[in-house]
């Protein structure tokens, strides 16, 4: 497991997405407030900081947790790094994980709590 985003943990429901499109936009979904967003199928290369495209003043989401996270930004009318916006924004992001297993645990235990951290301290701080 690798760490990127803002230095942090921040809890709420996981709630992955398996879909190929729309992935920037459902970080300004007012209904996953407090959710932490998984994305399977190494989606999260194809989502890249654009203004034009936020679909509200600020993202929803309370973390990341993705396969592969990628410092690169691949789309031309992006306006800073992926790194950049959820620093911004306060959005720690856990990457290396293997995605599909925990969406297959999702799947089988059902609606799931859960904490991301990335500030390296120990569990019960």
């Amino acid at each position: 497991m690798r760490a990127a985003g803002a230095i942090m943990r921040r809890g709420g429901e996981v709630v992955f997405n398996t879909s190929l499109t729309g992935l920037p936009g459902s970080f300004h979904r007012p209904k996953l407030c407090g959710a932490n967003r998984l994305f399977d199928l190494s989606a999260h290369r194809k989502c890249r900081p654009n203004l034009e495209d936020e679909e509200s003043s600020r993202p929803y989401i309370e973390s990341l947790i993705v396969r592969e996270f990628s410092q690169v930004s691949s789309n031309w009318r992006s306006a800073e790094t992926t790194q950049l916006y959820l620093n911004r924004h306060k959005i720690p992001v856990i990457w290396d994980i293997d995605t599909r297993a925990l969406v297959r645990h999702i799947r089988n235990m059902g609606a799931l709590r859960g904490v991301v951290s990335t500030d390296a301290l120990p569990p019960n701080n």
